[in-house]
């Protein structure tokens, strides 16, 4: 069993700490703005500007594909991004992951679409989510990283809860800026508006690369360098000691992040497709119902961090999961009135208690499988092994489940609660190996 300690460790200063989680938050805003911007085009004007030759459920299902094929690239770039965060330092990694998805994005804003070069449109589209997942690989895991080395052991669910509650940040950014560009004729929507929301993302881009290129290395990684070098014979290769030391813990820490990732994807890029395409909602009543929800999340996560750290992470965490396992269904029968109160209702219960309690507990609980060494590499490769299988496929697969219930809740509601289901078992075994449980 793999144990981390953090007994005798250098300990951070305020300042330093306000700064490490400034740090990571920022670049965390902007890989969920990201994200959270694709998918909300991907269920919106992705098909009608890539794939303007298929029909309206075939063209949803090409767009949420091509949203799903960034996360192809994200354990590769988990992978290599974390060997450097481990190998070389925490900053170096998280200024390479801010630099590729920031150019990505700001790439997509500039593409032509099918109407102007054809077929060579959504090539390029794919190229440019593959580059952009490539970054987003090891982005909020070395902010989860960063920050927990950072914070004091008692109370590293909530500072490790800051990160994950700006991807609501971030997300309620990129339905902000949707939204906007909502009220404009489709004309002018699909001619040129679409780009503005990506072309901003620079913006955000430049202020994080400056506020990384002047952060100072982790306490606890410096540390671990010097012990290191007093230890010659160690293992040099990161990725090489996670997979021989805690597999284990790779697994099932991979496996806890099912439920999460299902969760905040149907929240944040399936429901917006579903409310529009298949429920009839306004496109504006929709962006605003996951915008309010977004808001309940970014105050649910530290509120459930905070309580983490008193009662333990893993049992938050088990308790969102079960939260959104109860909540499946009656959410999209919220969603299927057609209303903006019930759908931001239902939006609001699975991001502010569901997301807020698993996203609040998950930092912690992950951060304290791994030790310090190849802590980077094992929270990289749980969360992003995951995101290929599920994170990525999940609107895809929502959708096909609708389809495949003309039109009706039942089989996503149903897949949303086995993926809930293996995050509590997932929980439930392997939560004895997490300090501080």
């Amino acid at each position: 069993m793999v144990t981390t300690t953090t007994a005798g460790r250098a300990s951070a200063s305020p300042a330093s700490i306000r700064k490490a989680v400034t740090a990571a938050t920022v670049g965390t805003v902007i890989e969920w703005y990201d994200y959270a911007l694709y998918g909300a085009a991907s269920g919106l004007i992705i098909n009608k500007l890539f794939f303007p030759n298929l029909s309206p459920v075939a063209g949803v299902l090409a767009a949420f594909a091509t949203f799903a094929v960034g996360y192809f690239a994200r354990p590769v770039g988990g992978i290599v991004i974390a060997h450097i965060g481990d190998k070389f330092g925490r900053k170096p990694a998280l200024i390479l992951t801010i630099a590729l998805m920031g150019l990505a994005t700001v790439g997509m804003g500039l593409l032509p679409t099918y109407g102007q070069i054809g077929a060579l449109a959504p090539v390029l589209l794919v190229l440019m989510r593959l580059i952009q997942g490539f970054g987003a690989g090891a982005e909020l895991a070395g902010a989860i990283v960063l920050v927990a080395e950072y914070a004091p052991p008692n109370r590293r669910a909530f500072y490790t809860g800051l990160p994950n509650a700006a991807t609501l940040v971030g997300i309620m950014l990129a339905t902000l800026s949707f939204l906007f560009i909502s009220y404009l004729p489709e004309e002018t929507l699909l001619g040129w508006a679409w780009r503005v929301p990506f072309l901003l993302s620079g913006v955000l881009f430049l202020v994080a690369l400056y506020i990384r290129k002047h952060l100072d290395e982790t306490p606890e990684y410096v540390e671990a360098v010097a012990r290191a070098e007093e230890r010659k014979h160690e293992q040099q290769v990161p990725i090489g000691q996670l997979f021989r030391e805690s597999p284990k813990e790779v697994l099932f820490g991979f496996l806890s992040v099912t439920g999460h990732n299902a969760n905040a994807y149907i929240l944040s890029t399936f429901s917006l497709s579903y409310m529009t395409n298949t429920v009839g909602m306004a496109r504006s009543d929709g962006l605003i119902a996951v915008t309010i929800g977004s808001l309940f999340g970014i105050i649910g996560v530290p509120f459930l961090g905070t309580l983490a750290d008193r009662i333990g992470s893993a049992k938050v965490y088990m308790g969102g999961a079960l939260f959104v396992l109860l909540l499946a269904y009656p959410l999209f029968l919220m969603l299927d009135t057609g209303s903006l109160f019930w759908s931001a209702v239902g939006i609001s219960l699975g991001y502010g208690i569901g997301f807020g309690a698993m996203a609040g507990a998950q930092g912690a609980f992950l951060a304290n499988l791994f030790p310090t060494r190849y802590r980077f590499s094992g929270l990289a490769m749980s969360r992003e092994l995951n995101g290929v299988l599920v994170a990525g496929p999940t609107p895809f697969i929502a959708a096909t489940l609708v389809a495949a219930a003309d039109g009706k809740p039942i089989y996503v509601a149903a897949y949303l609660m086995a993926c809930c289901a293996l995050t509590i078992i997932a929980v439930l075994t392997i939560q004895h190996r997490s300090v501080h449980e």
